[in-house]
């Protein structure tokens, strides 16, 4: 099935009449939309084309607000601040440090957040995945599997791999859940870790030249928006270390890095356009189920394996949903 006909069947065909009746009263739902990237781009525009499948016109029926922290800790509280003061009808929220800044200072307001790695219970998002009650829902997927299974991937592209260095960033990204999983991998691997922390780029190529001094022979990259938004400039300093890395978005290996082990991220913005149709439409956002994604890619840049001196295994090329050459 196609993405616009998943997404077309998300919205309620009796609901339409409300939506013209909304226009022909020349109503204009505001929405504000949070995004940790530091510009518009492919995944927002995947959001306003959804909307607009569904039925939605910019200008006519809805106004969308973005608005980017470049992927820094220190700009959400006062992002936050800044857009409730707007007063919107609705948020969308990309991770969990922006979802729960917004709902813990807008309880009141509907929350749909997205790529949310991490149990939304755990984070306190919500208090049930199928009923989650109060303003707050959206878009999650399993974790602790894919924590390992990227783990084995790396080791499977370096078999002599011993130690890695885990590239986290100082947003609230992580879980006690999500860090056991990656520490009882590793275990099984017989891999050692190196947690690596960076609060700004400027501080990436020194941070992993310690690490890669202390012995690390590759890079896991860690889910934020620290590293949505560097994607490009982690990669580039791996490469230049001789790292091979691992990330969970596809867009970083589409900016240089190694290996991708993602969900596809402009179908979780189209997903999430779904769930604003249903709740601007009159759905209580706490009786829609969290949609937990299930499918996942590899991918592999041939371009960086052969700046890295790297030979990418047959077993593993048949294995790839896209290979960048």
């Amino acid at each position: 099935m196609r993405r616009r006909e998943v997404i077309a069947t998300l919205g309620s065909a009796a609901a339409w009449p409300l939506v013209a009746r909304a226009q022909q009263a020349g109503r204009v739902s505001r929405i504000c939309y949070l995004s940790p990237a530091a510009r518009f781009n492919h995944l927002d525009e995947a959001f306003e084309n959804a909307l607009h499948q569904l039925g939605w016109v910019k200008g006519r029926d809805i106004n969308i607000e973005y608005r980017y922290t470049d992927g820094r800790q220190d700009k959400i509280a006062p992002l936050v601040t800044e857009v409730i003061g707007l007063g919107p009808d609705l948020f969308v929220a990309w991770g969990p440090p922006l979802a729960l800044g917004i709902k813990q200072a807008a309880p009141q307001s509907p929350v749909v957040f997205l790529i949310t790695a991490f149990d939304p219970i755990e984070l306190g998002l919500v208090s049930n995945l199928s009923r989650p009650g109060g303003n707050v829902t959206g878009i999650t997927f399993a974790s602790e599997q894919i924590i390992a299974k990227r783990l084995e991937l790396l080791k499977e592209v370096v078999p002599s791999l011993a130690r890695v260095a885990v590239l986290f960033s100082t947003e609230r990204n992580r879980s006690s859940e999500t860090l056991n999983a990656l520490k009882t991998a590793a275990k099984a691997f017989r891999i050692e870790l190196d947690e690596v922390e960076v609060e700004v780029p400027q501080s990436l190529e020194a941070a992993m030249r310690e690490a890669k001094h202390r012995g690390a022979q590759a890079v896991y990259v860690w889910q934020g928006g620290f590293s949505f938004a560097f994607g490009k400039e982690i990669s580039d300093v791996a490469n230049a270390l001789g790292l091979p890395s691992i990330h969970w978005f596809r867009e970083a290996v589409l900016a240089g890095g190694l290996l991708a082990y993602a969900t596809d991220l402009i179908q979780e913005a189209e997903r999430g356009a779904a769930y604003v149709d249903k709740i601007l439409r009159g759905t209580p956002p706490g009786s829609l189920p969290v949609e937990q994604m299930s499918k996942y890619e590899l991918v592999i840049n041939l371009k960086t394996a052969k700046v890295l001196g790297l030979t990418i295994a047959p077993s593993i090329m048949a294995r790839a949903h896209e290979v960048i050459e």
